[in-house]
């Protein structure tokens, strides 16, 4: 698959593909006989994979450490485990700073939108009057 249809797939640049290529976060992504990149359904898997962890707010750092743990085999696979479990609890504790702003932002919403709804019946009442008196 071209590099174009990548980033369409996955909605993230052209640009982005090859920078997380180049800083090891995708894997070697072999080329066409033109010297395009070619990417494999396996390449696509970590292209999805990355972005998912990059929207979950897991930094490029902490990336990099999982992806070179993952080459280093089966050897490493409790040293990624734990990576995971650790990064799976700083996302719960966002998650939950997250939810809170979340329900401060409603309330306030809500006030704005009741403060609005009186200012509104104060107009609409003022308006009456004003109708009225003209029409008396």
């Amino acid at each position: 698959m071209a590099i174009k249809q990548v980033a369409e797939k996955f909605d993230v640049s052209q640009d982005t593909l090859r920078y997380y290529e180049r800083i090891g976060l995708i894997p070697h992504v072999n080329r066409n006989k033109s010297g395009n990149r070619d990417y494999t359904e396996e390449d696509c898997k970590w292209v999805e994979f990355i972005i998912c962890m990059r929207h979950a707010g897991l930094s490029i750092e902490v990336l990099i450490e999982y992806v070179d743990l993952f080459n280093r085999g089966d050897e490493s696979a409790e040293a990624r485990k734990d990576l995971l479990i650790e990064e799976r609890k700083q996302l719960a504790i966002r998650m939950e700073v997250m939810k809170k702003t979340l329900e401060r932002l409603d309330s306030k919403i809500s006030r704005y939108e009741q403060t609005i709804g009186k200012r509104e019946k104060t107009l609409r009442r003022s308006a009456e009057q004003s109708d009225n008196e003209i029409s008396d």
